[in-house]
């Protein structure tokens, strides 16, 4: 099974990493990719360019193993929808299964998302929040709430065996980290070394992104 991570990631920091690292240990992924977005389709528009945002992700990413940058929003026109990406990757892959790696808050909007439902009938979903984080399936919209009831598995075993549709919550490593402060941080020349991977700062500090 293939991990699928996609973000802005303007810029890529620990609260991303970790908990998608977490996820490909814990279910055994294959590969792991991230997948940068061109033009999101329910937030603003990236501040960095989209080949900083790549130098950003390769100096995240490449020292672990088995992780991918795949840059196939960014070379696709129009807004970035994840059902036209998991169908592209079906289309290139085929015969392989896939698992989106969605966090709790963009959960509770999937059914915002361009053709939602199809996206389980692409990829299975796992679901990451907070250890500790008491999960009130009340809280879901009516209509992903039915599609939860549906498809919920109890464990990894349950999930990894299922080829699309499941969907699993799963308790992992989250940082309360913001991408707006670390570019705040970045504009005011503090230091943001606690927030993103040294190879990134690097980045960020070497072509002047976010830069006052």
């Amino acid at each position: 099974m293939i991990g699928i991570f996609g973000g802005t990631f303007d810029p890529v920091h620990y609260g991303h990493i970790k908990p998608a690292l977490d996820v490909k240990q814990s279910l055994g992924l294959e590969e792991l990719r991230f997948i940068p977005c061109s033009i999101p389709a329910h937030r603003a528009a990236p501040i960095a360019t989209a080949e900083q945002r790549l130098d950003m992700l390769h100096a995240a990413i490449d020292e672990h193993e088995n992780c991918v940058l795949d840059e196939r929003e960014l070379n696709r026109q129009g807004v970035s929808y994840m059902v036209d990406t998991l169908q592209s990757l079906h289309d290139e892959l085929d015969g392989k299964n896939f698992c989106l790696i969605i966090g709790m808050d963009a959960f509770l909007g999937l059914n915002q998302w361009h053709q939602w439902r199809r996206i389980f009938e692409l990829a299975n979903c796992a679901v990451t929040y907070r250890p500790g984080f008491e999960l009130n399936l009340a809280q879901l919209p009516v209509d992903l709430l039915n599609e939860v009831k549906l498809r919920q598995v109890e464990s990894v075993e349950a999930f990894v065996i299922k080829q699309q549709g499941a969907i699993f919550f799963m308790p992992v490593t989250q940082l309360d980290i913001s991408a707006t402060d670390i570019r705040q941080s970045v504009k005011y020349e503090k230091s943001i070394e606690e927030f993103v991977p040294p190879a990134v700062n690097n980045v960020i500090q070497q072509q002047k992104i976010y830069a006052g």
